[in-house]
């Protein structure tokens, strides 16, 4: 995508946004809504990259790449699809006790292989639903079902019963083993997942869950920034796709004088400053290069390049400035902070522009590229094979965000946005009003 035919800076955003988008026409089954979880022609479908499907739906009609009716019937595809599967302990659901599992089969909608069900990832599909329900608020039969089955679907989700080692939320439950050995506790992603448990009228966790969650945090200096640490760049976007955190505080932010927005902002320089600093010497690596997240790589393999041994991954959580990190960037996670630093990522997504990172598909950029990994592709680096429906719906609502903050806009007026942080005891700005 070479920036110099592009008048405006916006027109750059609109062409990167629509290619992306790209990905949740091509890689979708309009018989049920499911979306393909990457590129890969499996059958193997993501109810988070689903739920960024939903998301997106908005936005593409704001941008009149669908027309609102197109839109309200592939809402309701995927919506009556999740009402009618079965939730159930057979180990061929699509759920159970209103969570979803992690991967469904793309033809089928039943569980894929061994997946967990997911806490998380049934929340990032929730939030596309909640959605898609302030959205489509006009008064006909279609819109009025799609309010009504996202009600339903929300409601029946039990979230005390996912407090299996209290006061946490576990991550996930199996049929064959139950809950899984883990748990959400720290700032992470699960930030969204809280406040969608809080803010339930049926079965909501405590807010004391919330206020154990956060004794876990860990504010530092890093560089010159004080902030709530996390290494990898999408925990610090996640929760802020759907959640207007700008001048709003819990008690945590409220004690360190932040909100979360602005300690996102942080986050992001600090993660362009360890680009720039490059201790492990990586290829490329600098002021308009960076964007470290849980992402795709090129390994496993250890080797010695540029007479240092090197230990490559594939898919990890990599971070910054502490790791663990292997030279590869993630385009989709610099864009995914647009709102945050605009001053910074504009420039690098110019920068990335200049580089081969769409190779044959028409999704936008691939999920990641690696210059110091070896290869014989033409282009010099390592660039994954693929698209990854959970890197495609940041990089579409976040330049929304941006442009027009849509999306914030709409979960502002959702009801259990609006529960979920008052009882996490959010204050301030445009929460006053709510």
């Amino acid at each position: 995508m070479d920036t110099t035919i592009f008048k405006t800076q916006n027109e750059m955003l609109d062409k990167l946004q629509i290619e992306t988008y790209g990905y949740f026409i091509e890689e979708y089954n309009p018989a049920n809504g499911l979306v393909r979880d990457k590129s890969d022609e499996s059958t193997k479908a993501s109810i988070a990259a689903t739920g960024y499907a939903l998301s997106s739906y908005p936005v593409v009609v704001s941008g009149g790449l669908l027309s609102r009716e197109e839109a309200a019937e592939r809402t309701l595809t995927t919506l009556r699809f999740f009402a009618q599967a079965e939730q159930s302990k057979n180990k061929e659901a699509s759920g159970y006790r209103g969570f979803f599992y992690h991967f469904l089969d793309l033809e089928t909608g039943k569980r894929y292989g061994n997946s967990e069900l997911s806490t998380m990832d049934t929340a990032l599909l929730m939030a596309g639903m909640l959605l898609v329900q302030q959205y489509f608020n006009h008064d006909n039969k279609v819109e009025a079902e799609i309010r009504h089955l996202v009600g339903e679907l929300y409601g029946r989700i039990d979230w005390q019963w996912a407090m299996a080692r209290k006061p946490y939320i576990v991550q996930g439950w199996r049929p064959e083993k139950g809950f899984i050995p883990f748990s959400w506790e720290g700032y992470d992603e699960s930030l969204l997942l809280y406040i969608l448990a809080l803010g339930a009228e049926t079965a909501p966790i405590p807010p004391e869950s919330y206020e154990a969650r956060c004794k876990k945090y860990h504010f530092r200096r890093v560089y010159d920034y004080e902030c709530l640490y996390s290494g990898s760049l999408f925990i610090h976007q996640l929760p802020q796709i759907w959640i207007d955190f700008r001048n709003i505080q819990d008690a945590f932010m409220r004690k360190h004088g932040l909100d979360y927005f602005e300690n996102s902002r942080r986050a992001t320089y600090i993660q362009q400053e360890y680009a720039i600093r490059n201790p492990m010497e990586w290829r490329g690596y600098g002021v308009h290069q960076w964007g470290i997240t849980a992402s795709d790589g090129p390994g496993y393999a250890i080797m010695e390049v540029d007479e240092i041994y090197r230990v490559f991954f594939d898919y990890v959580p990599r971070g910054a400035p502490f790791g663990p990190d292997d030279g590869t960037i993630a385009p989709w996670a610099t864009i995914a902070s647009l709102p945050f630093a605009p001053e910074i990522v504009i420039p690098t997504i110019e920068a990335y522009s200049q580089m081969d990172l769409e190779k044959t598909t028409s999704y936008g950029y691939k999920a990641t590229f690696n210059q110091t990994f070896p290869t014989d592709d033409e282009s010099g680096m390592w660039v994954s094979p693929y698209h990854y429906g959970i890197d495609q719906g940041p990089v579409v609502l976040m330049i929304e965000n941006f442009q027009t903050g849509l999306t914030w806009e709409l979960m502002r007026q959702s009801p259990p946005i609006i529960r979920g942080l008052r009882r996490a005891g959010f204050t301030g700005g445009w929460f006053e009003d709510a």
